[in-house]
């Protein structure tokens, strides 16, 4: 077996139990480590340790290599929580990414991961060595493990796991139950933004919250942070994340989210998140409702920061926008421009390592972050750690992540506001004219979505030191469409050429039943999905399904099949995956039981003015295509040369007020709805069964249906549940699975 082969088959062990010593095994499976690889503490008792925890099965050994210095990655306690929001932690993490990527071949960087781990920070080493293996060019297509199994304290409520302890240490494995994760677990309906947990605390969702800034970290060694139109991509992926909570604020009669303008005001929201921190031994702290954001002054956190910092920083970004420029460390003046300032802005904002000027513009967006996560304590008098909005992996679980993006979202529309608005002539695809889109659902009507509730279950064990050993399951409620298809019918009065098919929903009215003027709406549509299509001469007819979307991750990406869940060896590589992407399962808002309008964008764009030229490393290297609207494409260029969110990234022209007047021939918007039937369908990828489908269609669903006029129900169980995903009729280039 090649190096490359034997640290494959043994890298996911690394993060099992990633709070307990690797000296105790795991399974039938032992590490040799060499002594001098062992922490002082176990070297005193190693004959101890040897005896408690003999070599079975199969024996994984490390190669002794002279041991790096990890001495700074080692000042964050490993019983703490970590923040990559902390500069502190900040520059743990970057020292141990650097010391896993400064490694020459793949046997040292295992050997260095074995040193570490026993050494660092649980969560730092688990955030660490998942940047350090997606970015070395000999680990980028090993798996890593998804992280709600590896760190389930993040995504479950903490008491889940007292339930699990006993259902393990009472029922053999093989015969234990899932344990089922309410719902209504953070609150209940006497809180009105309770109305839109499900989809703030979805694992999903939080799933590539976590996973996106693996891939775009804003700090670490330039080679990882430098990519191309990283800043942009900060800017839009937030944007389309607010967009899409809008779209379910609005299915469940809340109006939209509330901006965090004002940074002395009081917050009228509370969070009291649920979760427990098992390796740092506490539970997460909650935020009172009408709290306010004050000093940080956290010694011991080696944090220092004044609400004064946040206004000064955000006054100077906008006085610069107006402005046209900014300033970088040498006082040069760096202009805004139409190409290259909204990917300028994004690095400032979020001060990442490409900030122009981080003297000049601080650190904006991420100590807001900090300051809304120490809100309950910000002097640290009580010795309480951050909550939720601390950690980008917990972040989307609270309101106020969203109330913050808002703001940012406003600064970056600020400069948005500066450019010249697109001409019709900007918009045409001359000789191009869409005449008609539609969406189909199986067995239901025309241009009508369907959305329920749909049970998964997500596997404990890999995270939690129980004993017994075996699979432990919780099993979670989430939103979920039925799939379909897009029917779009294309003129070319030319030659044969190609095209960029562009697809976007919004919602059709506003929280008051009022139609919306254009300059509102076109930050409310979200992106469904983005490809390219070759359209001959004459009439052209596209079919597209919904599960091929530019914006997702594979429904198996999210919920993969724990019957067949690979534990070691060769199997293993059939679930590599790069699990930066939308969940598929929430690409549709639930809509409403009487069924909610929105409206169907469809824009054909010319593919010359839209291709980017890839470096041939992009050709060879990439495996991580599935959600480049979001995502980019690995090792290559942002697959678009358009502005992301074209075309409704600026202010519209002159004349404008509503999208009927902003529709140019290739554009075509087609009224739909989004019908929410309140009942919940078992999966069937579920603990215990033999069929492998992912999504259930309700219209083809047995069971009683209930249809009442709340829009905010709990779930119901239905009374069977077939699965049915119909056929890929799809003329469109299929996308290439990770």
């Amino acid at each position: 077996m090649t190096s490359q082969q034997n640290v494959q088959n043994s890298i996911a062990f690394l993060f099992d139990r990633p709070g307990e010593p690797l000296l105790t095994g795991r399974d039938d499976v032992s590490f040799d480590v060499p002594e001098n690889f062992w922490p002082d503490r176990y070297k005193a008792i190693a004959s101890s340790i040897q005896s408690r925890f003999p070599v079975t099965g199969r024996v994984i050994r490390v190669q002794n290599i002279q041991v790096p210095d990890i001495t700074e990655a080692t000042t964050l306690g490993r019983h703490e929580n970590f923040s990559l929001f902390n500069p502190a932690h900040r520059k743990c993490s970057n020292k141990l990414i650097e010391t896993f990527m400064g490694m020459s071949n793949i046997d040292q960087f295992f050997s260095a991961c074995v040193y570490a781990r026993e050494r660092v920070n649980p969560h730092m080493f688990v955030y660490a060595a998942s940047v350090a293996l997606l970015h070395r060019n000999d680990t980028r297509h090993i798996p890593i493990p998804p992280n709600c199994e590896v760190l389930p304290e993040l995504y479950v409520d903490g008491s889940i796991f007292a339930r699990a302890k006993e259902e393990v240490g009472v029922i053999p494995s093989g015969s234990r139950l899932p344990i089922e994760v309410p719902l209504d677990l953070t609150a209940s309906d006497l809180d009105v933004e309770h109305r839109v947990a499900y989809w703030r605390e979805d694992v999903g969702i939080n799933l590539h919250h976590w996973h996106w800034h693996l891939v775009y970290p804003f700090d670490g060694p330039q080679n990882i942070v430098r990519k191309d139109r990283r800043g942009e991509l900060f800017y839009y992926m937030h944007q389309q994340i607010n967009a899409r909570y809008n779209f379910e604020r609005l299915s469940n009669g809340l109006s939209r989210v509330r901006r965090l303008n004002n940074f002395r005001d009081q917050i009228p929201e509370g969070y009291y998140p649920k979760l427990d921190s098992t390796i740092a031994s506490r539970v997460w702290p909650a935020r009172q409702a009408n709290s306010v954001m004050r000093d940080l002054n956290r010694e011991s956190d080696q944090l220092s920061a004044d609400v004064q910092d946040l206004e000064r920083w955000r006054d100077r970004i906008l006085n610069d926008i107006f402005d046209g420029s900014v300033r970088d460390t040498s006082g040069r003046s760096v202009p805004l421009t139409e190409e290259a300032g909204i990917d300028i802005l994004g690095n400032i904002i979020e001060a990442s390592l490409l900030s122009v000027n981080r003297n000049r513009y601080g650190d904006l967006h991420n100590f807001g972050h900090l300051m809304l996560a120490y809100i309950h304590d910000p002097d640290n008098r009580y010795q309480e750690t951050f909550g939720v909005m601390g950690d980008p992996t917990t972040a989307m679980r609270d309101p106020i992540f969203y109330a913050w993006h808002a703001y940012m979202g406003d600064i970056f529309q600020e400069y948005k506001g500066t450019l010249i608005p697109y001409t019709t002539q900007q918009l045409e695809f001359d000789g191009i004219r869409v005449t008609g889109a539609e969406i189909t659902v199986e067995g239901g009507r025309v241009n009508e979505f369907a959305t329920f509730w749909q049970q998964d279950d997500i596997d404990l064990s890999r995270g939690l030191d129980f004993q017994p050993r075996g699979s432990v399951f919780a099993r979670l409620t989430h939103l979920q469409h039925a799939p379909f298809t897009y029917r779009i019918k294309v003129e070319n009065n030319g030659q044969q050429r190609s095209g960029t098919v562009r697809i976007f929903l919004a919602p059709k009215y506003d929280e008051r039943g009022r139609n919306y003027l254009f300059r509102d709406q076109r930050l409310l549509f979200v992106e469904l999905d983005k490809f390219t299509i070759n359209l001959r001469s004459g009439s052209n007819t596209i079919e597209r399904q919904s599960s091929d979307s530019s914006v997702t991750i594979p429904y198996d990406q999210t919920f993969r099949n724990q019957e067949n869940r690979p534990t070691s060896g060769n199997a293993a590589t059939s679930f590599n995956y790069c699990g930066c992407g939308w969940p598929q399962h929430m690409l549709i808002a639930k809509g409403n039981a009487e069924g909610m309008a929105a409206e169907l964008f469809v824009m054909i764009t010319d593919a010359r003015n839209d291709t980017v030229q890839q470096p041939n490393t992009a050709v060879t290297n990439s495996t991580c295509d599935d959600a480049q609207s979001y995502c980019g494409l690995r090792g290559g260029l942002y697959p678009d040369r358009r502005a992301m969110g074209f075309p409704f990234d600026r202010m519209p022209r002159t004349g404008v007020t509503t999208l009927t007047q902003f529709l140019t021939s290739n554009m075509f918007v087609q009224n739909t709805v989004i019908r929410f039937t309140n009942r919940t369908v078992p999966s069937t990828r579920r603990t215990n069964t033999n069929t492998t489908s992912g999504t259930v269609n309700p219209n083809t669903t047995g069971g009683n249906t209930n249809q009442s006029n709340q829009s905010n129900q709990r779930p119901q169980q239905s009374q069977s549940g077939s699965g049915n995903r119909g056929q890929n009729t799809n003329t469109s280039n299929n996308r290439r699975n990770c």
